[in-house]
């Protein structure tokens, strides 16, 4: 078993590599070396939680290349400073509207309560979402799929839809993917744009923080209603 972490490597960094030189936001480094990743595992009869077990090193990285992204916000701390009230609202607005949109289209689709507070926290990090998730009387494991399902998606998609709608500021376009996008587009704007990036971190840090305050309140009061 000791090969998977090696291997895990080895295709993420060999994708990651040929990203760069394709440039197709399609061609997501994490999505590609999932695709690459779930075939071996099939054919070689690994478990998940063998594999998950031998690459838990990983796992225990995030915490700190999420600290990381604290640099550039040091750099953009007169900037913040000058927009702090606009930032506040933007993000608890994006918060707010993430939350109730998400548990909406549950209840539109025929969900169940499980369902809906698995859903609720979809737009912050895993970490965050797996909590809520677990003291909503949600599913821990599904609220994680749709964490990596949505930032994902707003990777590969959410520049194109900012261009599609004519949104320019590097702060403007940072925030709004990092608050629905979390890490995974956060990633992405640094790529893009190194003041994207810093903007988009700060998002991803705010909205974890007030999703945090408000789902406690929030979601029993959509129950109310759905009910």
């Amino acid at each position: 078993m000791i090969w998977m972490l090696p291997l895990t490597l080895f295709v993420f960094f060999a994708i990651r590599k040929l990203a760069m030189k394709i440039k197709n936001p399609l061609f997501n480094p994490l999505v590609i070396s999932v695709i690459i990743l779930i075939p071996i595992l099939l054919i070689t009869g690994t478990k998940y939680g063998d594999y998950v077990s031998n690459v838990r090193i990983i796992n225990d990285l995030l915490p700190y290349s999420v600290v990381a992204l604290a640099y550039p916000l040091y750099e953009l701390v007169p900037q913040i400073k000058a927009r702090w009230k606009s930032i506040i609202i933007i993000t608890f607005t994006a918060s707010i509207a993430s939350m109730v949109t998400g548990v909406c289209i549950v209840y539109w689709l025929g969900g169940n309560d499980a369902i809906a507070a698995s859903i609720l926290p979809k737009s912050v990090t895993t970490a965050i979402a797996v909590t809520i998730a677990s003291n909503q009387h949600g599913v821990p494991s599904i609220a994680a799929l749709c964490v990596i399902f949505v930032g994902t998606l707003g990777g590969i998609f959410g520049h194109q839809v900012l261009n599609m709608c004519k949104v320019r500021s590097a702060a403007a376009r940072g925030l709004s993917i990092g608050a629905v996008s979390h890490a995974v587009g956060t990633a992405r704007c640094i790529e893009v744009d190194y003041h994207e990036g810093a903007y988009s971190s700060l998002s991803l840090v705010l909205c974890g923080i007030m999703t945090s305050l408000t789902a406690p309140f929030l979601f029993p009061i959509m129950l109310l209603i759905f009910h």
